[in-house]
This record gives C-alpha cells, structure tokens and sequence, in this order.
C-alpha cells in the first residue's frame, strides 16, 4: 500500500519536538464544536445565563474600588477607581480562566481521551477559545465604563498603544495556555498541584498589578517590587491600561520580556503535553 493511500500514519514513536499542528489544523472542525459545548453545558441551567459574564466583573470592581481604593487608600495613578479595577479585573480574569481550566484538562477530560482519538491539544486550545466569548462580553462591559467616564470629563485620554489590544489579547491566551498545560501534565503523576492552583492563581493575583499600579509598587516597596515587575502578566496588564486609558509602566523591554516568557511556556508546555498525553490514562 502506498502512502498515499490512507490519511494518517500511525507510528511507536515520534520526536518530543513534533508539535502535531497539522493534525490540529486537520481537527479543526471539532475544535469549534468543543468550544460550543463548554459554552452551552456551563450556562444551560443557569437563571440569569451569560449575565454572569457581566455580574462577576462588575461585583469584583464594586469589591475592590471599596477595599483597595476607598479603606486602603492606594493609588490609581489618578484614574477613576472603578475603571482602574476594572481594567485589571477584565486582563486578569482573561488569563486565570485559560490557566484554571487547561490545568486541569486531563483529569477532566480522561473519559474522552480514553475512547477516541483526536489530537489532544484540541482541548485546552478550546478552552483558550471559548475564553474568549466571556472576555469579549467582559471587554462591552469595560468599554462602557471607559466611555461613561469620558464623556463625564474624567481625566485620562486613551494612547497609542491600545494598538497592541491584539497582541496583548494573545500573550494573555498563550500565557494561561503554556503555563496551564504545564501544570495540566504534572497533575497526572503530583496530585498535590491541584489543589494549590485555586489559591495559587489568587495569590499571584497580588503579585500582578490589578489592585495597584507599578508605580507605587516601586515606590513603596523597592526591595520585593522585582516580584511584581517579573511576573509576566504585570507588562501586560500596564500595556492595557496605557492603550485604554492612558496611565501606566509602559515599555517596549518589559514587553517583549513578558513575549519571550509565554513563547518559552508555551513549547515547553507543548512539548511536555504531547509527552505525557501518550501514556496519562495509565496515571489520571
């Protein structure tokens, strides 16, 4: 029989450096079915719906311009407190999401994966895309506040930068994605992990400049402030609050560092996905 006689080659092994993208490209229809799946199975008997999408964003910064801005007093870098926490709640919220649920891909998928065969890396890649559809209603809801405030007088002019909104969108995808398949492998054999990522991601959370800004991390705290600046989200979450509002740590350097950590997460993540993918059945 000649290869081109059948579709796929079935091989004993292959290279940790065979990433499979064109299998996933191949695959591509049952990706957009998955991620209609999770959108219809998580809101389906719900009352209030995708309202959530709004409720969750809009109670956090209700939450947090009270505690953080009113009772603490810190500093927003003179923007309105509700769209300062706003900001940073939609970015972050972005991200926690794709690493909380790709972290946990293989346990909650062992079932599928166990039966049929289809390229894995279709599932947590449809986690990052059904993402998305939250991320965007969240987005209407920041961008309703940003013009509210505007057209109330309120001082802060939106900057060039909000040109980079893709980029900054993909890094934060890419970055839960790496880091959340990562985590995703190492919970087939360490158990432990699961239960640190709920409180872990809140932590760092506060190791991310969503309550604060860089700048008064850096005043306030010079000695632990390297923390926050190399925690690759801090860069991003800055860029969207300069592109969007126009304050904010803004530069070229601190983005591409965040841009060369999520492309390191996101091989290594992918490699090692593909590695324990072959033989987690045995393990999960």
């Amino acid at each position: 029989m000649n290869d081109q006689d059948h579709d796929w080659t079935i091989e004993a092994k292959t290279s940790l450096l065979d990433l499979k993208f064109n299998e996933v490209w191949a695959y591509r229809d049952l990706l957009w079915l998955l991620v209609r799946r999770d959108f219809v199975s998580f809101y389906k008997q719900t009352i209030l719906g995708p309202l959530w999408f709004f409720i969750q964003p809009l109670f956090t910064t209700i939450i947090f311009t009270f505690i953080f801005g009113n009772l603490a007093g810190i500093s927003t870098d003179g923007l309105p407190k509700p769209l300062f926490y706003m900001a940073g709640i939609t970015a972050w919220n972005y991200f926690a999401d794709c690493l909380n649920k790709t972290s946990s891909v293989f346990k909650d998928n062992a079932g599928i994966f166990s039966k049929v065969y289809f390229p894995r890396l279709i599932m947590p890649l449809s986690i990052v895309v059904s993402n998305l559809v939250r991320f965007g209603v969240q987005m209407l809801l920041f961008l309703t506040l940003v013009a509210y405030y505007y057209f109330s007088g309120a001082n802060f002019h939106p900057s060039w930068a909000i040109l980079l909104f893709p980029m900054i969108v993909v890094l934060m995808a890419l970055l839960g994605l790496g880091a959340g398949m990562i985590i995703s492998a190492l919970t087939t054999k360490y158990r432990d992990l699961a239960f640190l990522i709920g409180f872990g991601v809140q932590l760092l959370m506060y190791a991310t400049t969503v309550i604060y800004p860089l700048s008064t991390a850096l005043e306030k705290y010079p000695k632990y402030s390297w923390i926050i600046e190399y925690n690759p989200m801090t860069p991003v979450i800055e860029t969207f609050r300069y592109g969007f509002l126009g304050e904010g740590s803004f530069s070229w350097g601190s983005l591409g560092y965040a841009t060369t950590v999520t492309a390191l997460l996101l091989v290594f993540g992918i490699v090692i996905f593909n590695k324990v993918e072959r033989n987690f059945v045995d393990t999960v």
